[in-house]
């Protein structure tokens, strides 16, 4: 067994040989800045050009859609900060969801402190949206509807198509923060209706700190970054070159290997989920047991502390978390797992595994048996 198992993809993911090998010139012989005019500057705009045509062939629209940002979390505010400038004389209502990643929650609560009036609707106890609670909420000033297209904790997929359906009868702008569906499953926002869609390199085996904010390509949101021309002049400061060329060549694996990568962590997946409902006795599985995110299993273990439950993994040589990396060391239970309905000593006795491609069957049966190992200490412990 692997001195180390990794079991923490929502997290993040470790960078593959072949993205590595396609950063190294950048980071060297090929450093230009692509905003200049001698050939070193211009191999460099090719590059990004090249990542930009690799990120749109994966979402099925024009590269001129695509621009780059330093991750998820700007990508996120540059969408819902940049519709409120765009829309101000159109309304001052958002709709959002309890579950959202805080990168969308605090950007919210941001703007109600500018007077913006935000409606943040219920989930089920799966963590679906209701098509009727979403309707209901819409008014004429509605200016913008931010849904995840996959909860980061629970690996629950929304129902975006029904979304987009009903938004395409209204004025209201759909986003999507994609950052855990990109890569992941197929999303073409075309087809499904999405006018903005964020995502971030290193949640598909790309680097840190770098990421794009899909723009549906009429649709022409004000700069979020002040300063010079780049991206079309949408977004100032000089491209992390080396970065985006690695983010392209991760987009470009993962739309090709998609479907491949994603029977295969399914099917781990549901083999994980079973040994863990069949051998640790009162385990409670978090979220959808069907629509829910090929790699992830979240489940709870009452009575046990997550955190402590992590600890002890990591003892073990297993990585893994209780909820988002984000959000880890807070004392207070998941925001995601309350809106799901879950009682305190559910929520914070709460693990979250999330499988990758490079994730062995041997890895998934050490860690359940570790796990059964723990439980049981523990569990003696506490009587």
């Amino acid at each position: 067994m692997d001195n180390n198992i990794y079991m923490d993809c929502a997290a993040t993911t470790p960078i593959s040989d072949e993205v590595l090998q396609s950063m190294l010139p950048y980071l060297k012989e090929e450093y230009g800045n692509p905003s200049s005019i001698y050939d070193l500057g211009v191999d460099s705009a090719a590059a990004l050009q090249r990542a930009r045509q690799q990120i749109a062939d994966v979402l099925a629209c024009d590269p001129a859609s695509i621009f780059f940002t330093s991750g998820g979390t700007e990508s996120d505010n540059w969408a819902i900060i940049g519709t409120t400038e765009l829309r101000k004389e159109q309304g001052r209502h958002i709709i959002t969801t309890k579950l959202e990643h805080h990168a969308i929650l605090h950007t919210c609560e941001y703007l109600e402190k500018k007077g913006y009036e935000v409606t943040y609707l219920d989930v089920d106890e799966l963590g679906m949206v209701k098509m009727e609670h979403l309707i209901k909420a819409l008014r004429p000033d509605t200016i913008l509807v931010s849904i995840m297209s996959a909860n980061n904790e629970i690996g629950t997929l929304e129902p975006i198509q029904q979304i987009g359906r009903i938004l395409r009868g209204h004025s209201a702008f759909f986003h999507t923060d994609a950052v855990q569906a990109f890569g992941q499953i197929p999303i073409q926002p075309i087809e499904l209706g999405i006018d903005l869609l964020s995502a971030s390199s290193h949640k598909f085996h790309g680097p840190k700190g770098c990421g794009f904010l899909y723009m549906r390509k009429d649709l022409l949101l004000p700069s979020f970054l002040h300063g010079g021309k780049q991206e079309s002049g949408r977004r100032a400061g000089t491209e992390n070159v080396a970065s985006i060329v690695g983010m392209g060549t991760a987009a470009e694996i993962a739309g090709k290997e998609l479907v491949k990568n994603a029977q295969y962590k399914q099917k781990l997946r549901d083999y994980m989920i079973h040994r863990l409902e069949t051998e640790i006795p009162y385990v409670h599985l978090n979220g959808s047991r069907y629509r829910r995110l090929p790699g992830n299993v979240n489940i709870s273990i009452p009575g046990l502390d997550g955190e402590t439950l992590v600890l002890m993994l990591d003892s073990e040589g297993i990585c893994c978390s209780s909820g988002s990396a984000c959000t880890s060391g807070q004392t207070e239970p998941s925001h995601v797992l309350r809106s799901i309905g879950l009682d305190d000593e559910v929520a914070r006795g709460a693990l979250r595994f999330t499988l990758s491609k490079n994730t062995k069957k041997s890895e998934v049966d050490y860690t359940v048996n570790k796990l059964k190992e723990i439980v049981q200490q523990l569990r003696k412990m506490h009587n």
